[in-house]
């Protein structure tokens, strides 16, 4: 049974009034527990780590530190020291009681088991905006949009009332308590909570609608986070951290390099998702109910992917990027059943969660929550992020941050280490531990060398080989017209039929048919340059003291001119 305020949000349509428990606008909740029937997985649980108070000092270094143990999972659960307990700044009356966020509306029993929704509607178009503004990618439900011509509509989670985090609290647990007929002395376990979870997910026999506050930007609530906590545990800290590849990046990328907030109620979903690029990700549980995370490892991603098609083809049909839309849930059972391993992890308040390289998470909030999460890269995740470019390249899919920004930032900072201008610091020994033949940084530009070598090659004749100016991409985003490739490194273009556009390498000929000297491609630096960075991270004396010289005097664009 729905109510009609129920029901006008099914159909797309806000109703921003609904008032606090026991008002007449209050969505009354029908569905109840039926413990007969749970189904709660049966999967291993995901590592748990706890470091000593001298571990937490360098958070970097401690992911860095855990990764071998923890990586084969995919996620894992950080259990700070006990002295850890940092301010919560959306406790103070002003933001508590007085500032509203979105939230977005969820149909629980529709998440994984629903039919095609396809009919012809005008759909919202993402905006195209400027990495420094730019945020990462989100559930289909709260676009940036302008108007743009008829597209075929897809399942997506509808807008629901403004809330202050004093009301939706309040909403929370009246929507909690009703369902299990509960009071405080006899809520459900944790436990009992996942599998009813489980069984409307799965099984469903009534309508369960929730309400989730996420992705809400840092100019909605702010940080949960004081300013003046300069641990690296302040998730506002972490991302631009020595060590974090991210630091590289100037721009304030939402989602990315400024922590997102999430409010959650019980059985507020986060779907099945790998992060942006491919990146690490940290989850803090500010306070209240646990969060249940579920994630397999990035070596099982394909598969996956694999299952969930094969049990959702319908979805899949009418979708084909179904988890580029984070609004599909899949059961872990199945996900077991089908040979993927995926575990599990119970985030209490006060606890971080991190996942890895392209490994897929999801999970549900057990009840009313506040948590917040960020990204960061570490140098052994530059394989993954130029796997990711790859394929976003491949699904015309825009970037959230400049891969090559990221791994030539890395490659300065370790020339300045290994030429000893970043003296005998721990950072500077630590750079230089990723650096040598075979090791993580240089096998990553001597890939990307490779790559585009090729690429370049693959040209032919009749394209200007000539100098990019180093501020090129500095005050705007530059990408391939054809794929969205970043163009920090290459960009191939023609003056004659299409100046002011630009291609990747891949598709140089694509853009135009021009001959003459009209073609030309950009390059950042040429082959041999590339070539020798690679040798003088590998040590080599003479190419270490040119970069070095580059890096020092802020030249790091030089290039002659010259003909294919």
């Amino acid at each position: 049974m729905v109510l009609a305020a129920e029901s006008r949000i099914k159909e797309g349509k806000e109703d921003t009034n609904i008032g606090p428990p026991n008002s007449p606008r209050h969505p009354e909740v029908f569905a109840r527990w039926d413990p007969a029937k749970a189904r709660r997985p049966d999967i291993a649980e995901a590592p748990v780590f706890y470091p000593s108070l001298e571990e937490f000092e360098d958070t970097v270094a401690y992911i860095e530190k855990i990764r071998p143990s923890a990586e084969p999972y995919g996620i894992c659960r950080i259990v700070p020291p006990l002295k850890w307990s940092p301010p919560f700044r959306l406790r103070e009356k002003s933001i508590w009681e007085g500032i509203k966020f979105h939230t977005r509306v969820q149909n629980v029993e529709l998440l994984q088991n629903r039919g095609p929704v396809k009919k012809k509607k005008k759909k919202p178009k993402v905006r195209k905006r400027k990495r420094s503004s730019s945020s990462k990618r989100r559930p289909s439900s709260v676009p940036a949009s302008v108007s743009s011509p008829e597209e075929e509509e897809v399942f997506g989670f509808n807008s629901g009332p403004d809330f202050t985090l004093e009301e939706f609290e309040k909403y929370a647990r009246y929507f909690k308590e009703s369902y299990f007929e509960s009071k405080e002395g006899n809520a459900p376990s944790v436990e009992e909570t996942e599998g009813e979870y489980w069984r409307i997910v799965e099984q469903a026999t009534d309508d369960v609608e929730v309400y989730y506050g996420a992705d809400l930007e840092n100019k909605v609530l702010g940080s949960g986070f004081e300013r003046g906590e300069t641990s690296g545990w302040n998730l506002n800290n972490l991302p631009r951290l020595s060590g974090s590849l991210l630091s590289f990046e100037r721009g304030d990328i939402s989602g990315v390099l400024v922590p997102w907030v999430y409010v959650g109620m019980c059985f507020s979903t986060f779907c099945w998702h790998v992060e942006d690029h491919h990146l690490y990700s940290i989850n803090y549980n500010h306070f209240g109910e646990p969060k249940v995370w579920y994630g397999v490892p990035g070596t099982h991603a394909t598969a996956l992917e694999k299952a969930m098609r094969k049990h959702l083809p319908d979805l899949f049909e009418e979708t084909p990027d179904l988890l580029h839309g984070l609004v599909t849930q899949f059961s872990p059972s199945i996900l077991k059943d089908e040979g993927v391993p995926v575990y599990r992890a119970v985030q209490r308040a006060g606890e971080y969660v991190l996942t890895f390289p392209r490994a897929y998470h999801a999970g549900f909030n057990s009840g009313f929550n506040c948590a917040e999460a960020v990204n960061v890269a570490t140098v052994d995740w530059l394989s993954h992020g130029q796997n990711a470019v790859e394929l976003l390249s491949e699904e015309n899919k825009k970037t959230s941050v400049s891969h090559d920004k990221l791994l030539l930032g890395a490659a300065y900072e370790a020339v300045r280490s290994l030429s000893g201008d970043g003296g005998e610091s721990g950072k500077s020994l630590a750079w230089r531990s990723f650096c040598g033949k075979n090791l993580a940084l240089t096998k990553a530009v001597e890939t990307r060398l490779r790559m585009e070598e090729g690429r370049i090659k693959a040209l032919g004749s009749g394209f200007n080989l000539i100098k990019m100016e180093k501020d090129f991409d500095s005050n705007c985003e530059r990408e391939c017209v054809k794929c969205c490739y970043d163009l920090h490194l290459t960009a191939s273009g023609c003056n004659k039929c299409s100046p002011g556009e630009y291609a990747c390498t891949k598709h140089a000929n694509e853009l135009c048919s021009c001959e003459g000297n009209d073609r030309f491609v950009l390059l950042r630096y040429t082959v041999d340059e590339l070539r020798s960075l690679v040798r003088a991270l590998e040590g080599e004396a003479e190419d270490l003291k040119t970069w070095a010289s580059k890096v020092k005097e802020g030249d790091i664009s030089y290039l002659t001119n010259d003909l294919i």
